[in-house]
């Protein structure tokens, strides 16, 4: 059986897993999708974590901002996937960002490279923010003027 198979069809479920982490708060399990050393990159700035606890300190960042605007729902809308060897693949993922009634607060797309550990669990290795802060302070300017 292709070794590539398995993780593809696994791609969605990954993404929803990481979902309802954020969801939860659970800053430990969003730490867990990610391989260490990972990066995050922007058009602002490249973060390269060399330890989980460093990268669950962002995460802790996030989940007081999305508690403090109301954020209570997340979706990962997977729009895209493909291998980019057989063991590389690269997903394309829209975040909806909703509140306690399930309405949108704002969405953003990011692009990740995955690959599975060892243990053939997919695991981020770069995760690429193509417009988040853009998006966020469209919303953020939108609250401002009400």
């Amino acid at each position: 059986m292709n070794t590539l198979i398995q993780p593809l069809f696994s791609i969605d479920d990954f993404f929803e897993s990481y979902a309802k982490a954020l969801e939860h708060h659970d800053t430990k399990l969003m730490a867990h999708h990610y391989f260490i050393p990972c990066t995050f990159l922007s058009d602002d700035a490249t973060t390269l974590f060399t330890e989980a606890s460093k990268l669950e300190g962002l995460f802790n960042q996030g989940v007081l901002f999305y508690k403090q605007f109301g954020i209570v729902s997340v979706k990962a809308d997977v729009r895209n996937k493909k291998p980019w060897s057989e063991r590389i693949i690269h997903a394309k993922v829209n975040w909806q960002y909703c509140d306690s009634k399930n309405q949108p607060i704002y969405n953003c797309d990011y692009q990740y490279i995955l690959k599975p550990d060892k243990n053939n669990n997919l695991k981020i290795h770069l995760s690429v923010s193509l417009n988040e802060k853009e998006r966020m302070e469209a919303w953020m300017n939108k609250i401002k003027s009400k």
